[in-house]
């Protein structure tokens, strides 16, 4: 199974991706290359200290067909989101139905939608008074957040949490959690 993973900031969710099957010896799993809507964006410093192809694209080679090109290049059989902000075109959703997942840092339905990533996420949910958050990795389709719930893992919200409070227990999710749906996900795509 080979997975390309899209990334658009940092990229440590993709890291801990990678070295999770990479510590478990995992041979059934692979991540070919990690691709990038931002030439400037760190994960391609990971992707270089990890060994691992990176590409950037505009987003118009998303849209004209030379991402997807890429993809068949590298025989790739599905894609993980880690942290990735743009809309998935139509062409990629169509190449790989029901292949292609994301993670996101709050409990969808609610703070999902167009705008709604990162600290903007953790902001709106001090602001509304959640008692608490999490993650929802869910499958993609052509609305923002609104794909099948695949996983969902909650941590509490205290009324003295800042935004960044909030962020630090998400992304302990996301690094506890991530690798081991996808690992599940990607055996179900092989039957």
């Amino acid at each position: 199974m080979k997975i390309a993973l899209f990334a658009s900031g940092s990229g440590s969710n993709a890291e801990n991706i990678i070295t999770h099957f990479r510590d478990r010896n995992a041979t059934d799993i692979e991540f070919p290359l990690i691709v990038s809507n931002r030439a400037d964006a760190f994960v391609h410093e990971r992707a270089r200290q990890l060994g691992v192809p990176s590409f950037t694209f505009s987003k118009a080679d998303f849209e004209n067909g030379a991402v997807l090109r890429l993809l068949q290049q590298y025989a790739i059989d599905g894609i993980v989101l880690a942290g990735f902000l743009l809309k998935v075109p139509a062409s990629l959703l169509q190449a790989f139905p029901d292949r292609i997942i994301n993670i996101h840092p709050a409990l969808l339905p609610k703070f999902g939608g167009k705008g709604m990533y990162g600290s903007h996420v953790h902001e709106a949910v001090v602001a509304n008074h959640e008692t608490e958050s999490g993650i929802t990795i869910h499958a993609v389709n052509e609305h923002y957040d609104e794909g099948t719930i695949i996983f969902q893992a909650r941590c509490p919200v205290l009324p003295t949490d800042s935004a960044d409070e909030v962020a630090a227990k998400v992304h302990a999710l996301e690094y506890r959690h991530f690798p081991e749906v996808i690992g599940r996900w990607a055996k179900g795509l092989t039957k």
